[in-house]
């Protein structure tokens, strides 16, 4: 539910040290890695790592339980886990199929009621199976949710809302014949379970998981004895948010957990415990199916990610204020988890591969800074009113409304800026920062945009360039026509990388920077997709990025590119496609 000003870079990775594959790092390595990560302990953040092998489980925290609580984190502290969830989800789902109680070709619909018009697409129905493996058609969220408090976005989403929005929606794929990660669908998957036991999620989880695995502290409602050990959830810029409710997509992200418990369910995985779940959770693993990426594949929920050989079975998860990851290596028999009270785009699954196989590398993330706000004199920002280009079609308009300001990005919408001081502003609803340039008069010449470790500098312009670079845009997203320049760009830009080469004459400075930094992960990400065999045009994204797709000879991908105005690649993306 989040905000965001542009678009992160590729793939946002640089190479760490490697250690030899199963050699977990010590205490003290992982301890040096959460704080480089977190920073000062007097945020009110931090991040707890939970470690499990042959030689036992141990637990390796840093920083607090919030700003005004000095607490120290560790394995006892409670995180909401998100779609961690979905793990849970779909072991509940193989615990019935064991027990005869569902089938993994019934459809969804057997078990919802008759006036519910679950979609259909060539006379195939969705099929549980197909919910628990993310290929059932459904989008990743129902397009009739409209939070009533979008800090709890969840929270008023209704089983009607649910049964209306899949009674009107039309499938615009064939039902298992591709993978879509759906917060829906594993959503619609415990809604189903818990209608056929005829119990909560909550208690299902329990009687059917928690209780038999010995996991005391995973539950959606909190106790009174978890809601004080709760870690408080933060934003990517360190403002205190609200703990999310989910009744009705329960299944997808609705539980909390500690490091603890998670290393008891690790365990149990593993084999370290025997456990009536032990024939369930083998079961979980027994499908794989093309996930999107070439080293990714998913089983029923779980992801299983390969590298030379050696696989990893995980999953991550994310709310308003909290990350995490749960991951193991069922050959080395090593099993991790990191949980963190921020959200934000690092998150700690970077942390989770690394520990379980070191060739993975770390993200070069900055710690989290807090801004502050001051007051200023409203009048200060009469000087900064006006239009600020950042490419040709990307306009920042900066506008004033009383005491309060705001920045809107072409194609994005207007949101509240805050002053440091009378020069520096931020955002709350993402980790962004504006510096404003002035001339000898005082008004503004120029901004520059803070994000995501780039700094872009935008000149100020007329309103009636700004308004001919709005109405420009408009048309090219109306006739949905190609920018000059893009696919020759991007061509560049894939055989560069691919050879280890990169044209950086083709990029714009803090896009050449960020390729210099992640070459190594890019061109590795490249050689797994193999030979470039086409690419097409396939239209212009809202804020003017061209839109490509990519077809190699391991992988299809979409690319968005978006060059400045002297024909540098200025934004770049991509993403695999199935």
């Amino acid at each position: 539910m989040t905000k965001s000003l542009i678009a992160p870079l590729l793939i946002g990775l640089i190479l760490a040290p490697m250690a030899a594959f199963g050699q977990v790092p010590s205490d003290a390595e992982i301890h040096k890695i959460l704080a480089d990560r977190v920073g000062s302990e007097t945020s009110g953040i931090g991040i707890v790592v939970g470690v499990i092998d042959q030689n036992g489980r141990r637990v390796v925290s840093y920083g607090s339980l919030a700003k005004n609580d000095k607490r120290h984190l560790d394995g006892d502290t409670v995180f909401e886990i998100g779609s961690i969830s979905k793990v849970f989800t779909s072991l509940m789902l193989m615990d019935m199929v064991r027990k005869g109680e569902v089938a993994l070709t019934d459809p969804v619909s057997k078990f919802l009621p008759a006036s519910v018009k679950v979609p259909e697409r060539n006379g195939r129905k969705i099929t549980l199976a197909d919910l628990s493996t993310q290929s059932s058609g459904l989008p990743r969220m129902p397009n009739n949710m409209t939070p009533k408090d979008p800090d709890n976005p969840y929270a008023d989403y209704t089983v009607q809302q649910m049964y209306d929005f899949l009674s009107g929606y039309q499938l615009t794929r064939d039902i298992g014949s591709q993978y879509e990660y759906s917060n829906l669908a594993v959503g619609l998957l415990g809604h189903a379970l818990t209608l056929r036991a005829g119990m909560s999620y909550e208690a299902m989880v329990r009687s059917r998981i928690c209780d038999p695995v010995g996991m005391t502290n995973t539950r959606v409602t909190l106790t009174p004895d978890m809601k004080a050990r709760l870690a408080v959830g933060h934003t990517a810029t360190l403002s205190e948010t609200k703990n999310w409710d989910i009744p009705t997509l329960a299944g997808a992200g609705a539980l909390r957990s500690t490091a603890n418990d998670m290393l008891t369910f690790l365990a149990a995985n593993l084999g370290y415990s025997k456990t009536p779940l032990a024939q369930d959770m083998a079961d979980e693993l027994s499908v794989r199916r093309p996930a999107g990426a070439p080293d990714m594949q998913i089983a029923y929920a779980w992801h299983v990610q390969t590298k030379d050989g050696n696989s990893i079975i995980w999953h991550n998860g994310g709310t308003g204020g909290y990350r995490g990851y749960v991951g193991f290596d069922p050959k080395a028999r090593v099993g991790v988890v990191a949980l963190t009270n921020l959200s934000n785009d690092a998150g700690v699954d970077d942390i989770g591969r690394h520990l379980l196989n070191a060739s993975y590398p770390l993200l070069q993330v900055k710690p989290p800074t807090e801004h502050i706000e001051t007051k200023v004199d409203p009048k200060t920002f009469d000087r900064y009113v006006g239009a600020y280009q950042l490419a040709p079609n990307a306009v920042m308009t900066v506008s004033r409304d009383g005491d309060r300001f705001y920045a809107q990005l072409t194609g994005q919408p207007k949101l509240e800026i805050f002053a440091e001081n009378d020069r520096n502003f931020f955002l709350k609803v993402v980790d962004a920062q504006i510096t404003f340039d002035a001339g000898p008069t005082g008004a503004a010449t120029q901004l520059t945009l803070h994000q995501n470790g780039r700094d872009m500098p935008a000149k100020r312009i007329s309103e009636e360039d700004a308004k001919r670079a709005a109405d420009d845009l408009a048309k090219r997203v109306k006739d949905q026509t190609q920018s000059p320049g893009t696919e020759a760009a991007l061509r560049g830009m894939i055989q560069g990388i691919q050879s280890g080469q990169p044209k950086y004459e083709i990029m714009s400075g803090p896009t050449a920077d960020a390729t210099r930094q992640q070459l190594p992960q890019l061109k590795g990400v490249m050689d797994g997709f193999g030979a470039l065999q086409s690419v097409k045009f396939t239209g212009v994204g809202p804020a003017g990025a061209d839109i490509y797709e990519v077809k190699f000879e391991k992988a299809s991908t979409e690319w968005r590119i978006m060059l400045d105005q002297d024909g540098k690649v200025t934004t770049i993306t991509f993403r695999p496609l199935q």
